[in-house]
């Protein structure tokens, strides 16, 4: 089995653990996405594909954990303006939360990392106009959908694992 395969029992949820219990056992970045946007669901299939080692885990922003770890960062629980990846005692959103994640990916993606050193409101703008056409473009689900079984473990919300 390889790390990603293998379940991280340290972060999966149970039916026993609140939401609270699972936070408290992060040891890695959590990416939180749109449970609902086409866009965002195709984003972690191809972030899953490129994060060999399982460096990143997800939760859907609509999630119990979701909404814990929105809190514990200071953002509104309804926060569902932008991803947010969260890093230890740390959370970054919008262009900067996508290019620290291709960081942690394989391939040549980590090197659009210095693209975090041109200006933010640029940087936002263009991910707020992607963001704004999103549903139109790519659609929307309605509902978050339940990934498949080699990608449940990466994620920290119970009833999607």
């Amino acid at each position: 089995m390889t790390v990603s395969e293998a379940p991280d029992e340290n972060a999966r949820a149970t039916d026993r653990d609140s939401p609270a219990e699972v936070v408290d056992r992060i040891d890695r970045p959590v990416l939180l996405f749109d449970g609902v946007c086409n866009l965002c669901h195709a984003s972690i299939r191809a972030i899953v594909r490129l994060d060999a080692a399982g460096k990143i885990l997800f939760a859907p922003l609509q999630s119990e954990v979701g909404r814990e770890l929105l809190d514990r960062q200071g953002l509104s629980p309804d926060y569902f303006d932008s991803v947010v990846l969260v890093e230890g005692d740390s959370h970054y959103t919008k262009s900067t939360a996508v290019l620290r994640a291709c960081r942690c990916l394989d391939g040549p993606l980590p090197l659009v990392y210095p693209l975090v050193y041109l200006p933010r409101g640029l940087r936002d703008a263009v991910y707020d106009f992607v963001a704004e056409h999103r549903y139109g473009v790519f659609g929307k689900r309605d509902e978050c959908s339940v990934p498949e079984p080699h990608v449940r473990e990466r994620f920290l919300e119970r009833s999607l694992a």
